[in-house]
């Protein structure tokens, strides 16, 4: 049976038809009939974690959860490849993570083998790049932690930005530590793999990020004073224009294998939320045959909190 429905698209609402075809769910984005009764919900396509590690947790149980893509920002491009081909999952991933030599997290116990390329100058740069996308890498990610070792100097890093742009790769840059945020996107980076966190940027430094350069939010992997900073930060950067999307830096303890609820509850302390904080989630295309459609409780899409939403089932559309 066919059901009116209201749909996000991942920007705007949307009146559409949602019905069961050989088992599978299906969205028509076509204007309903007159008279045809309506699904008791509102529903949208699965979400997205910006920000994962599936190599350091149990990738099996996300095929149960509402997520329906998540983006790799590390780990071995010839483990995570084979697994975007057969997962159910939309994954798609940066491959290894550039770094200068003894540059985070070329020393640390959870990095996986195969995870890090140090690099020296702009030919293995262009080395490094272009392995990444030969082995289906649709971004690149950039290590650039003081508090934890080297980072590249202005001059490699504008260098490393460049030839990845020239390949159509967009870097995501891990940037931590006193005034390394602002550095890392005055040279060009236009995504950070977290909000920054290691310090209250200034109002005019808040301006030039939201006029330059997005963040993933990982707010709940903070605690205390680290978790305010991160969170005022978003706060003042999202009401200057910034784009925020959500992200949970999944793989580092104790973030939970699927949606983090305490993720969405520091973006909303950030005010994000409603059709925003929908956004931030960047749902996958519910007319999509093989994409997970998510149902949330109540007609209205006011009452569409991602904290309600559950898979969409046939049981659903029976009357």
């Amino acid at each position: 049976m066919r059901f009116a429905a209201w749909w996000f698209d991942g920007g705007d609402w949307r009146d559409g038809v949602v019905f069961a075809d050989d088992g599978k769910l299906r969205l028509l984005s076509e204007s309903p009939a007159a008279g045809l009764p309506r699904l008791d919900g509102v529903i949208t396509g699965g979400f997205t974690d910006h920000h994962v590690h599936l190599q350091l947790v149990d990738a099996a149980a996300l095929a149960d959860s509402v997520l329906g893509h998540v983006v790799d920002l590390g780990g071995n491009p010839d483990v995570l490849a084979p697994a975007a081909e057969r997962s159910g999952l939309e994954i798609t991933f940066a491959g290894a993570f550039l770094t200068p030599p003894g540059g985070y997290p070329s020393d640390r116990a959870w990095a996986p083998d195969g995870s890090v390329r140090e690099i020296t100058d702009a030919d293995a740069a262009q080395r490094a790049i272009v392995e990444m996308k030969d082995a289906g890498a649709t971004r690149i990610k950039v290590a650039s932690n003081r508090t934890a070792g080297p980072v590249f100097s202005d001059e490699l890093l504008r260098a490393i930005i460049s030839i990845a742009a020239s390949h159509r790769m967009p870097i995501v840059v891990h940037a931590e530590g006193l005034g390394e945020a602002q550095r890392v996107v005055r040279l060009g980076a236009e995504r950070l793999a977290h909000a920054p966190f290691s310090e209250r940027l200034t109002d005019s430094e808040i301006a030039a990020q939201a006029a330059s350069a997005s963040w993933i939010s990982t707010l709940a992997i903070h605690e205390e004073e680290t978790y305010d900073i991160a969170v005022d930060n978003v706060r003042r950067f999202h009401a200057a224009g910034g784009t925020v999307v959500y992200g949970t830096d999944m793989g580092n303890d104790p973030v939970p294998v699927g949606l983090s609820p305490r993720e969405i509850h520091a973006l909303k302390e950030a005010g994000i939320d409603g059709d925003e904080l929908l956004q931030a989630l960047g749902p996958v295309d519910p007319r999509d045959s093989d994409s997970p459609v998510l149902l949330f409780p109540g007609q209205s899409p006011d009452a569409a909190d991602p904290l309600h939403a559950r898979p969409l089932t046939a049981d659903d559309l029976k009357v």
